[in-house]
């Protein structure tokens, strides 16, 4: 079975999730860090190899969204929603911030063994060929420095004269 990117992407945010929400329903605060990470491994596995390079650069912001998602989840009902997830954000990403820098190596390395050098090496051929900064011939079709008119008929134009 081979998942595209965004299929990897919601493997981890569902184990993100569900280990999250059964981390904080069964008082086991290791849970949560360790199935993103199992989430991670099982993406990088999975995920077709032309989209290793979507699936690498993923791991923080879906983390983020999972731990945001669980503790609104968890926090709804209890006083003040704002302050409650605020607070539970802050102290859920402070306590799990080793989970998500060791998902994000091991994504990074399980996909490096899969050949995510050859889809950063095709990514650095297509840019190669694009240039940001280059002018193009069209960048200014109006020529403000000619006159309208072609042949005999040119004449400067007064800036009131109206054609």
């Amino acid at each position: 079975m081979a998942l595209t990117g965004r299929g990897g992407i919601v493997v981890m945010f569902a184990a993100g999730v569900v280990c999250g929400l059964l981390s904080r329903w069964l008082g086991v605060p290791l849970l949560a860090g360790a199935g993103f990470a199992v989430g991670c491994a099982l993406a990088a596995f999975a995920t077709r190899p032309a989209d290793l390079l979507t699936l690498v650069v993923s791991p923080p912001l879906v983390f983020f969204g999972a731990t945001v998602l669980v503790v609104f989840a968890d926090t709804v009902g209890d006083g003040s929603l704002l302050r409650g997830v605020t607070v539970g954000v802050l102290t859920a990403l402070a306590a799990t911030a080793p989970w998500l820098f060791f998902g994000t190596v091991l994504v990074v390395v399980v996909c490096l063994a899969r050949g995510l050098r050859t889809n950063i090496r095709d990514l650095r051929e297509k840019l190669a060929g694009f240039r940001l900064f280059e002018k193009e011939e069209n960048e200014n079709p109006v020529r403000w420095d000619e006159s309208p008119g072609t042949g005999q008929d040119r004449r400067r134009l007064h800036h009131g004269d109206v054609d």
